[in-house]
């Protein structure tokens, strides 16, 4: 009992005084040689929504990676199966399978993608229901959010609570196979770093462990400013740890580039230099995601072969990367190698890397890079499709870079990609901004030119609570009416319902009044 309340404890929820109850509860329940704190904001947990979501789209027929897969993904397969017997449970799984077929993607990778999302975005419990509000979904949560209610009555007809139950002291015995390696990958990590204590940053990385997943998908995510990994163990392999610090290496250097705008548009000319490069789309358009990938890249290439590696092998890996097209890569590899020797941390040393950058001699590098004919996959990621540029837009928005989103946006409209969704984007960051007017032109543009009921129809929505905000009821009620009528999903119709019935508030102003 001590050890599942331990493991129900969210790091991404913690103060200072649980956090030490969090380390009290690993040092009480793990091995002696596992007795060491995880890096700070840390966790490895388990996931009822994931597992939820999980366990159904199983049952209707997701079978990525089953070959390789722990013998617990077939037994909770063939348990949920077998539940599904009654009229009740048969006309609820029909369902829901019948959504999940309409919604398959290109790729089993990136329909994983979107149920991963979705299943992140429900709260624990044997409820389910969302923990995100759904304006703020991720873009690919929201792609499959009319699954929903059919998993709520499915998980009800087959009682996916009382089969997790019974499988729960299964996962929570992998999380604590994977606390040790991971605490040891992540600390080493901090080590090589130097990062202090005042480095340490106050958002969460967070790794679910999630059997009913294909092994072989490693889904990544960035909400806000919180990280999560999502793995599935596989048979008689041990688990990838460079993925989990790859991610991690991510959630370290993501934040800091942010900061660094003047430094950004300094080297921004460097994008020309890779557009030949077999980039993904991302890299060629945002010189902060080429320039930390680049740093990510060099810091692995230190790892190879361990402090003591052959050094050839170390620059080989990071003139591998460089010719891929991170042409920063080379650049932060000898920063590196003067780092090891340093006393400076992290925090000090990224700073003088990035005032040292002379353009025009990283330019004349990068003009004499033989680049590749093919670049490699980025390491942990979502989809192998390759993105557009609305996607990416939606993407940033997701992960809550607005200046990206803002960007890639105005990049797909000038492209004439899909205008609704870029507009969308457009609006929805402008709402972050604080900038209500300027939303409110994008949401009127969006509703006039998209032949995407979803977007038509929740930009109307937008449009109403934004009259209901500006107390023009009138207005509001048909922007709502418009939506309500629109053939949509259920979740815009009840949005659409719910502005009628009443105007729409922001929390301050309720509790205001």
């Amino acid at each position: 009992m001590f050890l599942e309340a331990c493991l129900k404890i969210r790091v991404c929820m913690l103060n200072a005084r649980c956090l030490t109850l969090l380390l009290l509860c690993a040092a009480l329940t793990l091995p002696a040689a596992a007795q060491t704190p995880m890096p700070a904001r840390m966790s490895v947990e388990t996931s009822q929504g994931l597992f939820t979501v999980m366990a159904s789209i199983n049952a209707c027929g997701y079978d990525a990676d089953m070959g390789q897969s722990l013998p617990l993904r077939a037994r909770v397969r063939d348990e949920v199966l077998k539940a599904a017997q009654t009229p009740e449970a048969q006309t609820a799984l029909r369902n829901l399978c019948a959504f999940y077929d309409d919604h398959l993607q290109d790729t089993a990778a990136r329909t994983l993608s979107n149920y991963v999302s979705l299943g992140l975005n429900l709260a624990d419990g044997p409820q389910v229901e969302l923990r995100t509000a759904e304006a703020n979904l991720p873009p690919d949560a929201i792609f499959v959010l009319g699954a929903v209610p059919l998993l709520k009555k499915f998980s009800r007809a087959v009682d996916l609570n009382a089969i997790w139950l019974r499988h729960r002291a299964v996962y929570q015995a992998l999380v604590a196979q994977l606390h040790k390696p991971v605490n040891e990958t992540l600390l080493g990590m901090d080590f090589y770093l130097r990062r202090t204590q005042s480095g340490y940053i106050k958002h969460d990385f967070v790794v679910y462990v999630e059997p009913l997943a294909a092994p072989s998908e490693i889904n990544s995510r960035n909400y806000g400013d919180d990280y999560y990994l999502v793995l599935s163990p596989a048979t008689n392999t041990a688990p990838r740890l460079d993925q989990i610090r790859h991610a991690y290496l991510h959630y370290i250097l993501d934040a800091m580039v942010l900061s660094r705008g003047t430094t950004l548009r300094r080297i921004s000319p460097l994008l020309q230099s890779v557009q030949a490069a077999p980039l993904e789309e991302a890299y060629r358009f945002d010189i902060g995601l080429l320039l930390t990938e680049s740093l990510i890249k060099a810091i692995e290439a230190r790892q190879v072969g361990g402090p003591k590696g052959d050094g050839k092998e170390k620059d080989r890996y990071a003139w591998e990367a460089t010719r891929q097209g991170f042409i920063l890569t080379w650049y932060f590899n000898d920063k590196l190698k003067a780092f090891e020797h340093d006393e400076l941390g992290l925090d000090q040393a990224y700073g003088n890397w990035l005032h040292e950058m002379d353009l025009e001699k990283l330019q004349k590098f990068a003009a004499d890079v033989p680049f590749e004919k093919s670049g490699a996959r980025e390491l942990v990621r979502r989809t192998e499709h390759r993105d557009r540029l609305v996607e990416l837009a939606e993407r940033a928005l997701a992960s809550g870079n607005l200046d990206g989103a803002k960007n890639y946006a105005e990049q797909a409209i000038q492209n004439k990609e899909d205008q609704g969704r870029a507009l969308f984007v457009l609006a929805r960051a402008a709402i972050a901004g604080g900038r209500m007017d300027e939303a409110q032109g994008f949401f009127e543009r969006a509703a006039n030119v998209s032949s995407d009921v979803k977007i038509k129809g929740w930009s109307h929505v937008y449009l109403g609570r934004i009259a209901d905000l500006q107390e023009h009821r009138e207005q509001a009620v048909e922007h709502y009416r418009i939506a309500r009528d629109l053939d949509g999903p259920a979740e815009l119709k009840a949005a659409a319902e719910k502005g009628l019935l009443q105007p729409f508030q922001t929390a301050a102003r309720q509790k205001d009044e």
